[in-house]
């Protein structure tokens, strides 16, 4: 079960990490290898950062990998590959940590709060219990 907070902060890193790949995969579309400019780098990796904190070893996408290096710009392509684990790995964890309350919708469980957070059902629903 996740705290309140860390939910909050599932909810803002998912947000950012699908906003950019939104846009990253449309510049993947057009010019798959060409290099990801150091202004989409910075937030990129800030967003990696933060999800790494989130996921911990638990939920960790891809064994090895932290961040990309500033110094060796990686190919859109690349950066689409990366958040698209990423992207897989915090779904998987919100999946893990909701319930649907058949009624009133899917919510969070929390481990230190009463408090009902509604949120979408899981991507993807093999009939979560």
């Amino acid at each position: 079960m996740l705290k309140k907070c860390e939910v909050e902060n599932l909810e803002k890193i998912m947000g950012q990490l699908e906003g950019l790949h939104r846009e990253i995969s449309g510049l993947a579309k057009k010019s798959p290898n060409d290099g990801l400019n150091p202004f989409k780098l910075k937030f990129l990796n800030s967003a990696l950062s933060a999800a790494n904190s989130l996921l911990g070893t638990a939920y960790n996408p891809l064994e090895g990998f932290d961040q990309f290096d500033s110094d060796d710009l990686p190919t859109n392509s690349d950066a689409t590959f990366v958040l698209t684990s990423y992207l897989e790995e915090i779904e998987r964890m919100r999946a893990d940590n909701i319930f649907n309350t058949y009624g009133s919708g899917w919510r969070y469980e929390l481990s230190d709060s009463d408090d009902k957070i509604q949120t979408a059902p899981p991507k993807k629903i093999k009939e979560k219990k």
